[in-house]
């Protein structure tokens, strides 16, 4: 009789309790309970004000992830269950069902249509968290500023009668591509806060107290956005190895405050059209006759538009470093993807012209308004890898021939390999 009386078991629940282990689920109910005992409900139920407190979500981001959270139900009730379900799905789910979720978390006013207003106000939510900016109202140059940069990537396709048109599921996916730092953030958001969690690291940018902020095209903001397609470990520090305003429009200079480490290198163009645009140089520039580098470098958009684009695996045409060659067939220079004298973006030795291409290497377009690029301002900052100095060290410790024993070993077949020590 008793058992009859039983609530019938929830079969989402159940089916999402299978995704974590014993000890997964008697930490989550840990986390219930405490987060119940703040609510003040005698351990029944998590409240929305301490759900987002907890989580380190506000405004409307915070109170749409209780609202899916509750399933909608609009009782201020967070259940030990509904916490399982949503776990379940938004970190433990297939990569489709996690999009969904997030897809779902950015119409914030719960009327199953994405526009542009919605991600407008995710955005500024989003980056009131990540930087910080206290009592910084949405209406503020920089807010609007950097808020039309993510949406101007965006693409609104779905038709509705009377309405603007919305973001479709397809849409948002293409998005979260050419954004990547929002789909990191959005990601993440059921992760206690704090510096680290994926999507809210910012690197710290590193320059001499000489050199006036204003001049620098990276800001926080770009360099977030740039993040978004980097491993954690290379969110620490950035430092500005290059800046045309500083040494002069100059390939030399360029390649001469570059040269002294291996670090991956950002590099940002401004040109005469208003245009900010770069790429991320995986390896270092080094002279070569041929494209080189690897899948770890990319293209990226700053102004007006924010967006990235990775390599598709088309061709291997990734970097290109040419300095003083003298045949027409290998033209000198920087640059990244494309073909020769048809790249995905190009600087001459010159330092004063290039071009931008839309190219299959990393699906990109050009870059600019035009395919001719009169830079403005060049940038070069370098990725300061942590542990990097120690295995450096480690590497040039001992002489030459203590370095390479294989070239040890063949000076010893021929007797001279003492007579250089």
């Amino acid at each position: 009789m008793g058992n009859s009386q039983s609530p019938p078991p929830n079969p989402r629940f159940n089916s999402a309790s299978r995704a974590f282990t014993p000890k997964e689920l008697e930490d989550l109910k840990s986390l219930f309970n405490s987060l119940a005992a703040r609510s003040q409900t005698n351990g029944q139920y998590v409240s929305s004000s301490v759900f987002q407190v907890y989580f380190g979500l506000k405004g409307p981001l915070g109170e749409r992830m209780f609202d899916l959270a509750t399933q909608g139900r609009k009782d201020d009730k967070l259940t030990f269950e509904d916490l399982v379900i949503t776990k379940g799905t938004y970190v433990k789910g297939p990569n489709d069902e996690i999009e969904e979720f997030i897809y779902r978390l950015l119409d914030v006013t719960a009327d199953e249509i994405l526009t542009r207003s919605d991600l407008d106000s995710v955005l500024v939510n989003m980056f009131n968290h990540v930087f910080q900016l206290k009592g910084s109202q949405p209406e503020s140059s920089s807010h609007c500023y950097m808020v039309d940069t993510f949406l101007n990537a965006a693409t609104f396709s779905k038709d509705h009668e009377g309405r603007d048109k919305s973001m479709s599921f397809e849409d948002f996916k293409s998005w979260c591509t050419l954004v990547p730092s929002v789909k990191k953030f959005l990601s993440n958001l059921l992760v206690p806060p704090d510096p680290g969690r994926p999507g809210s690291k910012v690197p710290k940018l590193q320059y001499s107290e000489n050199i006036d902020s204003s001049i620098l095209l990276l800001r926080d903001e770009y360099a977030w956005h740039i993040g978004g397609a980097l491993s954690h470990e290379e969110l620490e520090e950035w430092k500005l190895l290059y800046h045309s305003s500083l040494n002069g429009l100059s390939f030399n200079t360029f390649l001469g405050n570059i040269s002294n480490g291996d670090e991956p290198t950002v590099l940002i163009i401004k040109d005469r059209e208003g245009y900010i645009f770069g790429g991320f140089a995986s390896q270092s520039w080094e002279r070569h006759g041929d494209f080189y580098g690897d899948m770890k470098t990319f293209l990226f958009q700053l102004y007006p538009k924010a967006s990235i684009f990775r390599p598709t695996g088309a061709n291997s045409n990734l970097q290109w470093c040419a300095v003083n060659f003298s045949s027409e067939t290998i033209p000198n220079g920087i640059g990244f993807g494309g073909r020769i004298n048809h790249f995905g973006m190009f600087l001459s030795a010159s330092f004063d012209q290039g071009h931008t291409f839309s190219c299959t290497t990393f699906n990109s377009p050009c870059l600019s308004k035009t395919a001719k690029i009169c830079p403005e301002v060049i940038e070069c900052w370098g990725v300061v890898r942590k542990g990097l100095e120690q295995e450096t060290a480690d590497v040039v410790k001992g002489t030459v021939l203590e370095r390479f024993k294989e070239d040890r070993h063949m000076l010893n077949l021929v007797g001279i390999a003492n007579a250089s020590e």
